[in-house]
């Protein structure tokens, strides 16, 4: 894992190296598959830690933005967490999910399929954020033209909440001025 971002959880590029002397000492009856099919065992019940460590309810829906990769191309898309919980971020239906929060604080995703990767940012709406604007950053992620700025001017990151749980810190991101006109 890149020095630039902070595990959560990972099924990605799992090696029974890692595992093997810890798996050998403590379960010598069992064959090598026998090891490695309890390594994926054991390693799906750290993402359940994950959820209760992650319990974490925040005062709005949590925002999910796509970058899709589907057999015939990349899309955007985006989808809301309505509970605003940061454990319920922790689901997926690919075959192999990374989650990390990256060097800026933001959470993330890299989701191996069948047809490609798709990559998820999670972002919160700011609590002073109207439903115009909602519905305005929503679009602009629809039609593949929202910027940084489109999405930090409604929502904010979550690895703060997060760090306070691992003790992991992240810069503290200046607001862009507003150049004069």
């Amino acid at each position: 894992m890149s020095d630039n971002r902070h595990l959560i959880w990972s099924n990605y590029d799992l090696d029974y190296e890692d595992w093997k002397d810890e798996l050998e000492a403590e379960y010598p009856e069992k064959t090598e598959y026998e090891r490695m099919e309890l390594m994926y065992e054991i390693n799906g019940d750290y993402l359940d830690d994950e959820r209760c460590n992650l319990n974490i309810p925040l005062s709005q829906p949590i925002l999910v933005i796509a970058g899709l990769g589907r057999w015939n191309g990349r899309f955007s898309g985006y989808k809301e967490i309505k509970s605003g919980n940061i454990r319920d971020c922790l689901y997926s239906d690919t075959d192999y999910s990374t989650w990390y929060v990256d060097k800026n604080g933001d959470m993330r995703c890299d989701a191996v399929h069948h047809d490609g990767t798709n990559h998820y940012l999670y972002r919160t709406y700011k609590d002073g954020a109207t439903e115009e604007q909602i519905d305005r950053l929503k679009e602009k992620i629809y039609d593949g033209v929202v910027t940084r700025a489109d999405i930090t001017r409604v929502t904010k990151r979550l690895g703060d909440e997060i760090g306070k749980v691992y003790g992991w810190e992240f810069p503290i991101r200046q607001p862009q001025r507003e150049e004069a006109r």
